[in-house]
This record gives structure tokens, C-alpha cells and sequence, in this order.
């Protein structure tokens, strides 16, 4: 079976020794960059690789030009992902230590962008595949170098100037951070405060249960349908105040809708 959204705990285990499985820890704090590292020394699923947040799934920031957190050159994609041995049958399996919001989605994402299908997200993260008492490893990770062939799917990219236009040809703009982020009233990261004028708010939070696992398929998809019909997700434009937590917000809609 191959998984595209959300791998469960219990399949994950199940093929954990599987050459053509890949796993990769995500695992990142905006307050401290360093506790991702940190956090995968101290423990990891086995076999898992780890990429940075900043270092391996953005580009460089540039002042006044660039969000905090742009997204990576395609030559940088590349690289990264035969570095982790991604081949064209591997099925990945990214997590981190926060449901998935931090950095998992975005990994998932970027492989999607690249047109690697088979890429899921652990269900529940870290916190979840040590609740269920499997294994964990503290040594590095040594996996064999591919030469990964992307297929970009362009259409998977938006830039601010693309806004105006999607909203005149009806697509739905959906700003993924909390509600007081969305409403002005507790900025603390970016220099203006609001949203983008018409988009409608889908708080990540949302999306998780308490316990950081997805919600049913059926609740996302109640949950989405307030702010865009089904057949609006395919043209629908997510995001966020740097671009990560709003590849949370694809990934629900997807495993939601299917689209």
C-alpha cells in the first residue's frame, strides 16, 4: 500500500526495516533551532535521517526580499532528497516531535512539489511511535545516495503577486495561523499585522486532536468545507507567516477531501 497523507504508527513499525521505506525526523523549534538536533540525538524512530528546517527545507533569507522561511531552490530539493536516498518506489515517512506542523508538512510538501507521490507524514509524530513502546535509536542515520528525478509540479507554488489574480478567477486563499495571528491582534513575528484581504482563516491547530494525530478524515473535511467547498481545494491557495505550517493546512485538506 502506498501512503500519500498520513502513515498510522502501526503500519510505519510494520515496515520499518524496509530498505524501500525512508524515514526522516523533522524536528524543530522556532525558539531554539538547535533542539531539533538535539532531540534526535537523544532518540529517534531507527533508521531515521534528520533534516534541518532552516538548513535543508528553505532557502536563504534574504532581507526585505524573503519570508523567514522561503522555499529551497529546486537544485537544493535535489540534492537534499538523494542525500536521504529517496528512489522513485521509496515510500517517505516524515515526522517531528509536534503532529506534524512544524516541520513534517513541509518536508511532505516539498516531495510532493518534486512529484514524489509516496510521502506521508507520521500520525501522531514522535510522541506517538514512543507511546506505543517501539523502538528507538540515538545513532546517526547512514542511508545509500539516489539520484532522484523530480517531476515539479509548478502548480503547487504561489507567490504574493499571484493573489490578486486567483481571487478575481475564484480560487479561495486560506491563511493558516492562529485566529488572533489572522486578526490582527497578536503579531509578534511579522512587521504588519491582519491578513490578506478576502482570505479566509483555517487555524493548523485545528487540525490535530489533542493527543497531535490528524483528525478524521470526516472532521477535517466538516471542518474545511466552512471556509471552501470541495471542489475549491484543488485551485485554493494556503498560507501562513513563512510558509510551514501552511503545508499543514494542504496536507489536512488532502487527507480530508482527497483532492
Amino acid at each position: 500500500m502506498v501512503y500519500t497523507t498520513v502513515v498510522p504508527v502501526s503500519a510505519a513499525a510494520a515496515h520499518q526495516r524496509d530498505d524501500d521505506w525512508i524515514f526522516v525526523d523533522c524536528t524543530f523549534e522556532l525558539a531554539d533551532p538547535a533542539a531539533g538536533q538535539r532531540a534526535y540525538a537523544a532518540g529517534h524512530v531507527p533508521r531515521a535521517s534528520y533534516v534541518h528546517l532552516d538548513d535543508d527545507l528553505s532557502g536563504p533569507v534574504v532581507p526585505g526580499r524573503t519570508g523567514r522561511h522561503p522555499l529551497p531552490s529546486t537544485e537544493h530539493v535535489v540534492a537534499l532528497l538523494s542525500r536521504l536516498g529517496v528512489a522513485e518506489q521509496a515510500q517517505v515517512v516524515a515526522y517531528d516531535r509536534a503532529g506534524g506542523v512544524i516541520a513534517a508538512a513541509r518536508l511532505w510538501w516539498i516531495l510532493r512539489w518534486a512529484g514524489h507521490r509516496a510521502a506521508a507524514v507520521l500520525d501522531g509524530g514522535f510522541p506517538a511511535w514512543q507511546g506505543a513502546g517501539l523502538p528507538v535509536s540515538t545513532g546517526a542515520a547512514t542511508p545509500a545516495r539516489t539520484d532522484f528525478q523530480p517531476h515539479w509540479r509548478d502548480r503547487m507554488v504561489a507567490t504574493a503577486a499571484d493573489i490578486p489574480s486567483a481571487q478575481l478567477a475564484g480560487s479561495r486563499v486560506v491563511d493558516a495561523r492562529p485566529a488572533d495571528r489572522y486578526q490582527g491582534r497578536n503579531e509578534t513575528l511579522d512587521p504588519v499585522a491582519g491578513h490578506i484581504p478576502g482570505a479566509a482563516s483555517l487555524p493548523y491547530g485545528g487540525n490535530l486532536d489533542p493527543a497531535g494525530r490528524l483528525l478524521p478524515p470526516d472532521r477535517l473535511a466538516h471542518r474545511i468545507a466552512a471556509v471552501a467547498a470541495p471542489a475549491e481545494l484543488a485551485d485554493a491557495i494556503f498560507y501562513c507567516g513563512s510558509g510551514v505550517t501552511a503545508a499543514h493546512g494542504v496536507l489536512a485538506a488532502e487527507y480530508a477531501t482527497g483532492v
